[in-house]
């Protein structure tokens, strides 16, 4: 009798062993992106070309590198509502260096250097302020990031007088235009950004140490972590790459407007890390799964302006998939 029982039960043990939200949460970004690449190629004209490619690489790259600081914050539970902010910032102030705005630099390289060099490190240093606030203070960081969040672009509207600035720089403006080997630049920045952080995060134990701070903070800091150490490095690697990514977004358009540069960018960062499979609750991340979000998201944006679809409903859809990604988490964990 316990011979014929055994192969029922193997099945019904079969049977509970798969989790479909689990699949879904697991592998439904790269499925979406499979199923939108067919769909495209089957019905968006112009679709299979080196144009399209280049468009659409070019349109994510920047959300991807800001992603990848916000996926790290997230990763410990946090949020970073500032990152648009910062990209200003960033932007506001490489131009008034290289320049001459601020003060004059004869050799136009060694003035784009330190232009490119400053704004990034500002950029970081104002992340740096909101891990502060999150590890010094114990505010949420939703409340200490949304500081940064309204008064970085005031900050830059400030350092510009709310003014356009234009320029015409190819020493810098290979950021954002240079085509080595035929890739665009910004992609390449991408690549290696994320190779760096997904092997930081797995690999070393500062990456460890993050997802363990996200998992359960009291723990970690019985275990002799550094909380707020490792809060304060998050931040500051956020604010990092919002900083590069203002760079590239000006360099892309030859001019830096403090009222649109980073705008709803950070909406765009934590879509793409919540579609990607990272947890908002923190202690689970996935560095390659954010690049997917964004191809994902950018994919399905693509697509219905590709098919004559307004971009006000394109953001209905993607909220509606930020909603679903956020829901099927949910459900894996219960």
């Amino acid at each position: 009798m316990s011979d014929l029982t055994r192969p029922s039960a193997a099945h019904d043990a079969g049977t509970r062993g798969f989790n479909l939200f689990g699949f879904l949460a697991r592998y439904g970004t790269v499925i979406a992106l499979v199923v939108l690449i067919a769909f495209n190629l089957a019905y968006t004209r112009n679709f299979a070309t080196l144009q399209t490619l280049n468009v659409n690489l070019t349109q994510v790259c920047t959300i991807v590198i800001v992603a990848v600081g916000m996926t790290l914050v997230i990763a410990t539970g946090g949020i970073d509502l500032s990152v648009g902010s910062l990209m200003a910032i960033s932007g506001a102030l490489a131009p008034m260096i290289f320049l001459g705005t601020i003060f004059p630099v004869g050799n136009i390289y060694l003035a784009v250097a330190v232009a490119m060099i400053t704004s990034i490190l500002v950029a970081g240093l104002f992340g740096l302020f909101n891990g502060w606030l999150v590890s010094r203070f114990r505010i949420q960081p939703i409340v200490a990031t949304l500081v940064l969040f309204i008064a970085g672009r005031g900050i830059a509207q400030v350092m510009t007088n709310g003014n356009l600035q234009t320029f015409r720089v190819p020493q810098f403006q290979w950021i954002g235009l240079a085509r080595p080997l035929g890739i665009p630049a910004q992609v390449i920045i991408m690549a290696v950004l994320v190779a760096a952080a997904a092997w930081a995060l797995h690999r070393t134990v500062f990456g460890r140490s993050i997802l363990a701070v996200g998992g359960n903070e009291e723990a970690s800091e019985l275990a002799g972590i550094a909380v707020s150490k490792i809060k304060l490095a998050v931040y500051a690697i956020s604010g990092l790459c919002a900083g590069l990514a203002g760079l590239v977004v000006i360099a892309i358009n030859s001019s830096s407007d403090a009222n649109l540069v980073g705008l709803g960018m950070e909406l765009d960062a934590i879509a793409a890390v919540a579609v990607g499979g990272t947890l908002l609750s923190g202690g689970k991340a996935t560095i390659f799964g954010t690049l997917l979000g964004a191809l994902t998201i950018q994919l399905v944006r693509y697509t219905l302006l590709a098919n004559g679809v307004p971009d006000a409903a394109a953001l209905v859809v993607k909220a509606g998939i930020i909603a679903f990604a956020v829901w099927l988490q949910q459900q894996h964990r219960v």
